[in-house]
């Protein structure tokens, strides 16, 4: 102990490089998988970005939409919240502007409709569908259009019950 006291000298094991196990990463360590956070968060974006509740009304409902110039034209709506509602329009009859304000029309016999007025907040082509779906969002509030609001309920409610008709019950044809 001449010299050195209480001290340890280290020197020596800094030159052979050993570590301590607690030093050494583990096996299990190198071998966790890596989470993608991207994908996690992309996942989460989405889910905010819709903020209200959506009803898909794929091949549900029929409607036509008031286009300048060109009158009524057939619209198949996709899907529709409190907040808007999204159609599909066939390629030849084109896409509407951006902002533009148009009318739908829901028609509940050859004459008799209700409309309201939607401003286009979203265009994009389904080429694989050969539509063009535009979203947008109600020109006025729902508070002050309680057909709309009725509506909107009524199509949550009933898209819950539906069913496909597949054919089963056809009554033979008598000869």
């Amino acid at each position: 102990m001449a010299g050195k006291g209480n001290v340890i000298d280290l020197t020596a094991r800094l030159r052979k490089g050993n570590k301590s196990k607690k030093e050494q990463p583990s096996a299990l360590a190198s071998a966790a998988p890596v989470l993608d956070m991207t994908e996690r968060r992309q996942e989460i974006l989405q889910s905010e970005r819709r903020i209200a509740k959506r009803t898909i009304l794929t091949e549900f409902l029929g409607a036509f939409i008031v286009v300048p110039q060109k009158g009524l034209v057939k619209a198949n709506l996709y899907d529709i919240s409190d907040t808007g509602v999204s159609f599909d329009v066939d390629f030849e009859n084109g896409e509407l502007i951006l902002s533009q304000e148009v009318s739908v029309r829901f028609y509940l016999s050859q004459s008799s409709y209700f409309s309201f007025d939607v401003v286009i907040a979203n265009i994009r082509a389904i080429a694989g569908e050969g539509v063009i779906r535009h979203g947008g969002t109600f020109a006025n509030a729902l508070e002050s259009d309680p057909a709309l609001t009725h509506f909107i309920r009524f199509i949550e409610h009933v898209s819950q019950q539906l069913r496909v008709d597949r054919g089963d019950l056809v009554a033979p044809r008598v000869k």
